[in-house]
């Protein structure tokens, strides 16, 4: 899932099938996109990127890489 990507569209007021169409892809692959279900090639990142005036690698870093510290199990003290 990329959470910034959903924010950034939400907080543009843009519904996904307007980006969908100025980026060239289906709605139906921008949702998947967006909710996790696929990875975007290069290409199409840069297209979402640039129609959103946005830099690729944040609307892209995604909760894998942005939580891993949180995610890992605390050290118990005896």
């Amino acid at each position: 899932m990329y959470p910034n990507l959903k924010l950034e569209i939400f907080k543009r007021g843009l519904r996904q099938n307007h980006l969908a169409r100025s980026v060239g892809i289906e709605e139906s692959l921008l949702s998947k996109i967006i909710n996790g279900y696929r990875q975007p090639k290069q290409e199409i990142r840069k297209k979402i990127a640039a129609a959103l005036e946005s830099d690729e690698a944040w609307l892209f870093g995604g909760a894998d890489e942005r939580g891993a510290e949180d995610r890992k199990t605390p050290d118990i003290a005896d």
